[in-house]
């Protein structure tokens, strides 16, 4: 049995020399494409990881990069080939890579005391396995600091088949950086979870009509719970990314007048949601996680760490904005798309911050006053481990598939929800599940400590269990005011929005606050980690270990 991973050494940060080397892969670099010899591709890779420093936002800082860039290099594969992928590792601590919703043995996914011992400062590893799939996808360490110090990058696969009438494209890859190192941003959370909500509800609001109440305020008071809280590592701190660059970079990508454009959309970032929009372009969606869906044309969409989607667009001869603003609204990422460099569209000003409602905290409208509400009822969910390190059980968790995401209800545009995806094909195993499992998102925001059925990463030794081939339903209640993202490693699941056969099928899906998410799945052979991509969240416990085997 491989080791249960020490949280410990999962928030170990980078060490090593700092060397010189470029920042920016060509993929990245505004203009369009790189071309094919400048992307990594075939049958042969190699990937070197090392301390560097690297310009970010106009600044050098020390980063963790791959081949010297962060973000990381494009590697562009095609399905049905054969991968050999030997990472070399420069750092003076292990490192490890994992292949973001890449179907692979369990011993080529790269998760360190789970699925491989990790790879050791000085030494290398040979990831070797087929590419079963095509589509967007992306790569990023799975030790200690090292994804949110820039360790990450994006994947393409291209169809076994090529495509009749090839369509230009843009890798979008998002992400957050902080010049303040990870470990610090760590110790203020704990010291204070609110330390970084520069934007708190205050006094002046209610005067002006905004946000809640004064009885709900005075009620989120007793309960020492701040409903301006949605994120708790923000813009105050984080600086928000497109390819690399920041919104006053702009990043530009270039198309013909006429022809149709697809955006590889991919969250990367370590602790930030965004929301999608181009203003005056309407956006298709045609891929979830890599997963074809059918076509469905939309003005937003919200994208959460780990998430992907490809969207296809049909731009007039003019400039536009691609808009990537923080849940929280404390600040935006931005891009360009036009037909020449050095053109521009407007840029939209950040929207109203949201609040979060009682219906983040899993209680119904028409429920009465929230001081009544039994917030931490253990009859509620048995099976949850009471204690300091949670703070609620959700008491009326409904399905909120149907949601668009925090902040985003009401709009006068098309906002996606999961509830509008639909696969373009039948799903592989049409088989009615064989059991159910409930799994419980729990946390403590007072003392930020976050959990999955009240027990950390540490406390639960005998894992998910589940049986080789079996089909089961599991079910996501979030005991917490926050959204969390949750990826199971090496699986593809389907979401019961009522779609039948034609569920959408991710490997990472939201619950939301208060909410309940279920999907139904096929257990694949090994150990698989199954955490929240909020990066700080799985780093302090919010992770399990599904280990299957045969019956």
């Amino acid at each position: 049995m491989p080791p249960m991973i020490d949280r410990r050494s999962l928030l170990r940060g980078a060490g090593g020399v700092a060397l010189a080397g470029t920042a920016m892969p060509a993929w990245a670099k505004s203009g369009g494409l790189p071309a094919p010899q400048q992307e990594l591709s075939g049958e042969k890779i190699t990937l070197i990881v090392a301390e560097r420093e690297v310009p970010i936002d106009g600044r050098m800082t020390r980063a963790v990069t791959i081949n010297g860039s962060v973000p990381a290099p494009l590697l562009r594969l095609r399905e049905g080939q054969d991968l050999q992928l030997t990472v070399v590792n420069q750092l003076s601590e292990p490192t490890s890579i994992h292949w973001h919703g890449l179907l692979l043995p369990f011993y080529m996914d790269g998760v360190p005391g789970v699925s491989f011992p990790g790879i050791p400062a000085g030494g290398s590893f040979t990831y070797h396995f087929p590419i079963r799939q095509s589509g967007t996808y992306w790569y990023h360490s799975h030790s200690g600091l090292q994804e949110l110090l820039g360790a990450y990058g994006p994947i393409v696969i291209e169809p076994a088949a090529p495509a009749a009438e090839p369509m230009r494209e843009h890798v979008i890859m998002l992400s957050d950086h902080s010049f303040t190192h990870p470990k610090r941003i760590l110790n203020n959370l704990k010291a204070d979870p609110g330390y970084y909500n520069r934007q708190p509800q205050t006094t002046l609001d209610l005067i002006k009509g905004r946000g809640q109440s004064l009885r709900e305020r005075i009620e989120w008071g007793a309960m020492r719970m701040d409903p301006a809280d949605i994120a708790d590592v923000t813009g105050a701190v984080l600086h928000y990314l497109v390819n690399g660059h920041s919104a006053a970079q702009n990043w530009t990508g270039l198309f013909a007048a006429g022809e149709a454009v697809k955006l590889r959309f991919i969250n990367g970032a370590g602790m930030s949601f965004f929301n999608i929009r181009i203003p005056d372009l309407p956006m298709t969606i045609h891929a979830a996680d890599g997963e074809p869906v059918q076509p469905l044309e939309v003005d937003e969409f919200q994208i959460a760490p780990g998430e992907t989607y490809d969207v296809v667009l049909r731009p007039e001869n003019r400039a536009y904005t691609i808009v990537a603003e923080s849940m929280d609204r404390s600040g935006m990422a931005r891009a360009t798309l036009a037909p020449a460099m050095g053109i521009s569209a407007p840029v939209p000003p950040l929207r109203p911050r949201p609040l979060l409602t009682m219906k983040d905290m899993g209680m119904d409208h028409g429920a009465g006053g929230m001081k009544g509400m039994k917030m931490r009822d253990g009859s509620i969910a048995p099976q949850v481990k009471l204690g300091p390190g949670v703070d609620m059980i959700s008491a009326m968790p409904m399905d909120r598939s149907g949601d668009p995401g925090i902040g985003l209800s009401g709009l006068d545009h098309r906002v996606l929800t999961y509830r509008d995806l639909v696969a373009l094909a039948p799903n592989p195993d049409p088989r009615a599940p064989e059991r159910e499992l409930e799994v419980h998102l729990t946390g403590s925001m007072e003392r930020y400590m976050w959990s999955m059925d009240g027990k950390v990463m540490s406390e639960a030794h005998e894992g998910i269990p589940m049986r080789r081939g079996e089909r089961l339903r599991m079910t996501m209640i979030n005991d917490t005011m926050m959204a969390h993202p949750i990826h199971l490693h090496g699986h593809y699941f389907e979401l019961v929005t009522g779609h039948g056969d034609r569920s959408p099928r991710k490997h990472t899906a939201v619950v939301q606050p208060g909410g309940r998410l279920s999907f139904d799945l096929t257990a694949q052979d090994g150990d698989w980690a199954f955490h929240c991509h909020l990066f700080l969240h799985m780093a302090m416990g919010m992770m399990r270990v599904v280990k299957v085997r045969a019956a």
